[in-house]
């Protein structure tokens, strides 16, 4: 086994291969592919009718167009000569992908919570997207260059100073890490802590028996989902001998005190749900399940899982099935996970995960923050996403590349912003499209 010293010189040796100075370059190559071709093909094996919500919720503005646009962003990346410094990627570690959600100990934790496109891969790619996320954020909030760099930069700093602080923790240290949302008070100043306890004390309400009351109603036959098409209809796709099937295979899936409480609840209802941005279009349901009466009710999602968009460029997953592939990746890298975490096939053979539908899970509104809520904001995410590499990657030897000087950070705030103005092309492109009649969108969906 390497020794601490050794793997610190591995990482300070990939620097030959990629200065890190090199990572603040952008300039898109002639073989560029065109952005609305990636996105038309990824549409090609998506539900039809949820196709124009995907474009319409995209066209929105730019932050929407770069969470849609992970498959542009991920041949962009490919495109760049990378370290080689590899960790579990979240795959699409923009913003609004990092959250705060409840552990099984029901203690609110702050961490990245989106884990569809998760693959092994250089981590520079995770901190690219995420600083890219802020500047393209800090510019549609109405910021200077200037003060979009600046949060880019909060968010690559506060990653390079977790991964040297997590480098010295022995591994146990590291696998214990977690950032609890007690902590997020302390990060903003004095006149901001109201708003962010009271968007926790939302968080804390999001739970199923919150999800019962607004999406259900009760009549004579018992409770069922309330359509409200086309976001969430209810299905007939889903029979009781097929789901029979689909608990077995999912129920397996699970660890065997896990399965004894999944025992415990009955199926009552199952709807089709949209979800997201860049998921619209892929299959998903939402089950409601029914335990002691029903004031205990149990709403589990049922999400497809395509490959990720990063496979073409880089290894495949260790995993033929999609739906472990994802359900792998959110086990290793949060730092505590949903206990009904888990994956099956589907009807014709697609691949799936489950998890809640809500528990406790909450997320930033980004469009609304000021420049400093934005910078504490920025490094909050930075500081999870290194927590998360440094459980799956080489933590000391992605500390020894970065170093202690900040040419890395500074190299990918300016990446950040040069990326953002690129999306911004990419948007105007594709809100040309839409008026053009070439993109069909349904707006306000």
């Amino acid at each position: 086994m390497a020794t601490p010293s050794e793997r610190a010189e591995r990482g300070r040796a990939a620097r030959k291969r990629v200065p890190r100075s090199s990572h603040g370059r952008w300039i898109p190559s002639s073989q560029r592919p065109d952005p609305l071709a990636v996105l038309d093909r990824q549409a090609v094996d998506r539900l039809p009718d949820l196709v124009p919500i995907r474009y319409g919720r995209m066209a929105v503005s730019p932050f929407a167009f770069l969470r849609g646009a992970a498959a542009v962003m991920a041949a962009d990346l490919a495109a760049q000569r990378h370290t080689g410094l590899t960790v579990q990627l979240c795959g699409d570690a923009h913003l609004l992908n990092f959250g705060v959600y409840a552990s099984p100990e029901r203690t609110l934790l702050f961490d990245v919570n989106d884990f569809d496109e998760t693959l092994p891969g250089p981590f520079e790619w995770d901190v690219k997207r995420l600083a890219a996320s802020v500047a393209v954020a800090a510019l549609q909030n109405g910021s200077s260059k200037a003060k979009a760099h600046r949060a880019a930069l909060a968010a690559t700093e506060a990653y390079r100073t977790a991964m040297r602080r997590l480098a010295g923790f022995g591994e146990l240290e590291v696998w214990y890490e977690r950032i609890s949302a007690d902590d997020l008070s302390a990060l903003v100043r004095r006149t901001e802590r109201q708003r962010v306890e009271k968007n926790l004390a939302r968080a804390r309400r999001r739970t199923s028996l919150q999800a019962v009351t607004r999406l259900t109603v009760s009549d004579g036959a018992g409770r069922r989902i309330v359509d409200d098409p086309p976001l969430l209809e209810r299905t007939t796709d889903i029979d009781r001998i097929t789901l029979g099937k689909i608990f077995h295979d999912y129920r397996s899936s699970l660890s065997e005190e896990r399965r004894l409480l999944l025992d415990r609840f009955t199926f009552v209802d199952a709807a089709r749900k949209v979800v997201g941005v860049g998921s619209v279009g892929t299959r998903c349901f939402v089950l409601l399940l029914e335990g002691r009466d029903d004031n205990d009710p149990l709403f589990l999602q049922i999400k497809e899982a395509g490959r990720s968009v990063l496979e073409q460029y880089l290894s495949p997953s260790a995993y033929a099935h999609q739906g472990r592939r994802v359900v792998y990746g959110q086990r290793l890298t949060q730092a505590a996970s949903d206990i009904f975490l888990g994956w099956m096939t589907g009807p014709e053979q697609r691949h799936f995960y489950w998890r809640q539908l809500r528990d406790m899970k909450g997320s930033a509104e980004v469009e609304s923050m000021s420049p400093a809520v934005l910078r504490a904001y920025a490094r909050l995410c930075g500081r999870a996403l290194a927590r998360a590499h440094a459980r799956s990657g080489d933590r000391i030897a992605i500390a020894g590349y970065l170093g202690g000087s900040d040419v890395f950070d500074r190299a990918i705030a300016d990446f950040a912003l040069r990326y953002a103005a690129q999306n911004a092309d990419d948007y105007a492109a594709l809100s040309a499209a839409i008026a053009a009649g070439m993109v069909t969108a349904a707006p306000g969906v």
